[in-house]
């Protein structure tokens, strides 16, 4: 059965990485309450780090072992390596891969690189960390990021991103910028796999729904297929 969730076309069973910047984490959890509501056993964690969630936001949470644990319908499930300061470090992918072979969870979410809380960043040589098992990528861009300065600010690790989109510290990020860190193998898809999904978030603002869906013009003529335009908080889509 295709759960269309978020404007995502779904199947049990599915392993979605999160890559970007610009509200994977929100873009995470609001999947899982989704899933949630519709009765799925849901699995939440990380190949890198994440901010400690809140305990509203799951109903079980486990370190270091997730052991013989087996889920009961519609519940989200935490796991990660441990906790330090504010953060919930990640599991090896070795671990994470024996966990998505036992199939006791109807999905799982991950979130698999790092951005600072930027709207938009570029991989560093070792990320993302995707597990092989991996359904679906969904990479996120902050539309937010428009109109911004490329520097330590608004970009996470904005030396990268100027190689990647051929560019300077300090030029204005506008929509070419983003459609070339879409299209470029170093950029927002490096290491993806399965299906690809961009998600343009943060789209809440009538100048960056309209910038936003120039960009998706501009990606569908060039073979990016799916492309998602959404204030994911509010849970409006364009």
């Amino acid at each position: 059965m295709i759960y269309n969730i978020l404007k995502l076309d779904l199947n049990n069973g599915e392993v979605i990485s999160v890559v970007g910047g610009g509200g994977k984490t929100t873009t995470i959890f609001q999947l899982a309450k989704e899933l949630k509501s519709l009765n799925k056993k849901v699995l939440i964690t990380t190949t890198t780090a994440i901010y400690n969630p809140d305990e509203k936001e799951y109903d079980c949470f486990f370190l270091e072992d997730i052991k013989d644990f087996q889920p009961t319908d519609g519940t989200i499930t935490i796991f990660g390596q441990k906790i330090v300061g504010e953060k919930l470090i990640g599991v090896s992918l070795e671990k994470l891969d024996e966990i998505i072979e036992k199939r006791v969870f109807d999905f799982i979410l991950i979130e698999a690189d790092g951005a600072k809380k930027k709207p938009i960043k570029a991989p560093e040589t070792y990320e993302p960390v995707i597990t092989k098992n991996t359904t679906k990528t969904i990479g996120v861009i902050g539309l937010d990021s428009l109109g911004r300065a490329i520097n330590e600010e608004n970009v996470h690790r904005p030396e990268i991103f100027t190689k990647i989109t051929n560019t300077k510290l300090s030029d204005i990020i506008k929509a070419d910028i983003i459609i070339r860190l879409v299209l470029e193998k170093e950029g927002i898809f490096k290491s993806a796999k399965g299906e690809k999904i961009l998600l343009l978030n943060k789209a809440n603002k009538e100048n960056l729904i309209k910038e936003a869906i120039e960009i998706r013009a501009n990606l569908l003529n060039r073979g990016i297929e799916n492309i998602v335009i959404s204030n994911i908080k509010s849970k409006m889509f364009y």
